[in-house]
């Protein structure tokens, strides 16, 4: 996705966790773009790190038109019982947490024409039993997202999501069990998982000019899993 922004000439700041070998070769393909990238590492589940990093893209760009809120976490449980209470806390202060504390501080730096996007799921409408936790903040994330597209209207910010369906990342192998792993999104009717870089028209379309009437929206990129 930050690659598929810088080759439309977006300058980008990438906010990570600790994934530095990811992040630098990303940065390298940004530049190879001809773009700046800008990398700032950190736990987005703190409030105080999400306005680090608006603050440091508004240091390094003067502004910012397009806001991406990504970041998450899961975890698979076949039980309540195995959900603890500090797993549950820092899932909805990452994932829908950080999407607040993100469009909060980064709305006063946004012209009118800006976007944010904000990462849901197919999960959002038809909740996996083992993902609760994850499933209940993307059903939070979509809502959220349609309360800011009228909530910031007025002042020329775009706000919409994208539901992915089951895409291939890191995420799968080191969160899902061997035998969910071996099957994973061969129940979509393409038959496959998608890659990361079949996501990332979605996101560029909303930020661009050509998404210039689309607010409040979700865009499912499922492999033809119907999201409702």
């Amino acid at each position: 996705m930050a690659i598929a922004f810088a080759r439309e000439g977006a300058d980008v700041l990438i906010a990570y966790l600790n994934e530095d070998e990811d992040a630098n070769d990303t940065a390298r393909l940004i530049q190879d773009a001809g773009r700046e990238a800008v990398l700032l590492s950190g736990d987005l589940s703190d409030s105080q790190q999400c306005r680090d990093v608006v603050d440091r893209a508004v240091q390094e760009f003067g502004k910012v038109d397009i806001l991406v809120s990504n970041a998450a976490f899961q975890m698979n449980h076949s039980s309540l019982d195995e959900i603890s209470e500090e797993e549950w806390d820092h899932t909805f202060k990452l994932n829908i947490g950080a999407m607040f504390h993100l469009a909060k501080a980064v709305v006063p730096h946004m012209p009118p024409g800006s976007s944010i996007i904000a990462s849901s799921s197919v999960n959002s409408d038809m909740p996996s039993p083992t993902l609760a936790p994850y499933a209940a903040t993307k059903a939070a994330i979509a809502d959220f997202a349609a309360s800011l597209a009228q909530l910031l209207g007025e002042k020329g910010i775009r706000v919409n999501s994208v539901a992915p369906g089951p895409i291939w990342t890191p995420l799968i192998p080191s969160t899902m069990p061997q035998e969910k792993i071996q099957s994973f999104g061969t129940g979509v009717p393409l038959g496959r998982p998608g890659q990361p870089a079949e996501l990332a028209p979605a996101y560029v379309l909303l930020a661009s000019d050509d998404g210039s009437y689309i607010s409040g929206a979700r865009i499912a990129v499922t492999g033809g899993k119907p999201v409702l």
